[in-house]
């Protein structure tokens, strides 16, 4: 019974949880190059970067916002 009912609170909690939410930013380097970021809220550790673009919703939105900044000269 002790079973049933940790089961039973494990999958409550599980069904109550929003889904985890991942956006994605584009950050410049000092010397040019440009990388997609996983958190648009974290930041890179040191010096010598900028936001280009936050708030991506996946992965191929953030790879489009990389080729457009490359294709206009903005990263290498």
């Amino acid at each position: 019974m002790k079973r049933l009912t940790f089961v039973v609170a494990v999958l409550a909690i599980g069904f109550t949880t929003p889904p985890a939410r991942a956006d994605y930013a584009l950050v410049r380097f000092d010397d040019g190059w440009c990388r997609i970021w996983w958190d648009s809220g974290g930041t890179p550790w040191g010096v010598g970067w900028t936001k280009i673009a936050i708030g991506m919703p996946d992965w191929f939105a953030a790879s489009g916002v990389l080729y457009s900044a490359r294709s206009q000269g903005a990263c290498r």
